[in-house]
């Protein structure tokens, strides 16, 4: 029989099992101000906004428990983080690509929003101003009552869209705006110069986002002209038709348009329905004075 242990040594077991938790009891409390998460692609730019959602909970809000004139973590828990994957205008002033901490500071009649570098604070624990790159100053306005805290992405655009604050009865708008023509210009050049030279399909693309944006003209007349070279098909002489069209040439437009059609007529892999499309614009320009 195995001795049994001393008193000093059997207290020292207890004790030691006593302070280590039982394997599976621990668990997660859920927060009263539940964390989340909002994003909105505006063109190709991802933006998103990191938070917690307090609630009113049958408090003053603004003016009690947000003070007015007061620097504001804009929630609960960590600092709120606004992300943009690209840089943007915000209210008219530029910030650059990155992740911010959010700070706000309300007034009666103003909010102002900063975007600081120090972006993982605890709350706003050893915040300092000087860390903003960008204050901008928006009006709040009356809204319908939201218990929890909220942030939406409005009426969003190819280049633009509005970050809303809702809380209470007050929603407080602040516009952000993207240069998507810009990105994707420049997006299209690299790809441009970078493609095979026997891909049509890349400088077409690049010719037909350009036209239908209504940019650079010189630069569309030489994607198109270099895809249609490469490959002269539905695609790329229907484009080709519509640059003629638009630069006053009526009689190439009509011409190159006619090709077109009877390229697609011939090809199995263009729906009906686009040659429909060209046929309809044919007749347009046939007729037009």
């Amino acid at each position: 029989m195995s001795p049994r242990p001393s008193l000093p040594l059997a207290a020292g077991l207890l004790a030691l099992l006593l302070a280590c938790p039982a394997h599976g009891q621990e668990f997660t409390t859920p927060r009263p101000s539940p964390g989340a998460k909002v994003s909105q692609v505006v063109g190709t730019t991802d933006l998103s906004v990191n938070y917690s959602r307090p609630g009113v909970k049958g408090r003053v809000i603004w003016g009690g428990l947000v003070p007015w004139d007061k620097a504001w973590r804009t929630g609960a828990n960590e600092i709120t983080q606004f992300q943009c994957a690209d840089d943007v205008t915000i209210e008219g002033q530029k910030l650059a690509a990155g992740t911010y901490a959010l700070v706000t500071t309300p007034s009666q009649d103003r909010v102002t929003f900063a975007f600081s570098t120090q972006k993982d604070m605890a709350g706003l624990t050893g915040y300092d101003p000087k860390t903003n790159v960008l204050s901008v100053t928006v009006k709040p306005v009356p809204a319908p009552f939201v218990e929890r805290m909220q942030f939406t992405f409005d009426d969003p655009g190819t280049d633009s869209v509005t970050l809303t604050l809702r809380w209470d009865k007050l929603a407080i708008p602040m516009r952000i705006r993207v240069d998507t023509n810009g990105k994707t210009l420049a997006s299209a050049r690299t790809a441009v110069a970078a493609a095979d030279v026997n891909a049509w399909r890349t400088p077409y693309r690049a010719a037909s986002w350009a036209f239908d944006a209504g940019l650079t003209p010189d630069e569309i007349a030489k994607w198109a002209n270099a895809a249609a070279k490469l490959k002269p098909n539905f695609q790329t002489t229907g484009l080709l038709a519509r640059i003629a069209q638009k630069s006053g040439d009526k009689k190439t437009a009509v011409t190159l348009m006619k090709q077109s059609i009877a390229y697609g007529k011939a090809d199995t892999t263009v729906a009906k329905e686009q040659v429909d499309a060209n046929e309809k614009l044919l007749a347009e320009w046939s007729t037009a004075k």
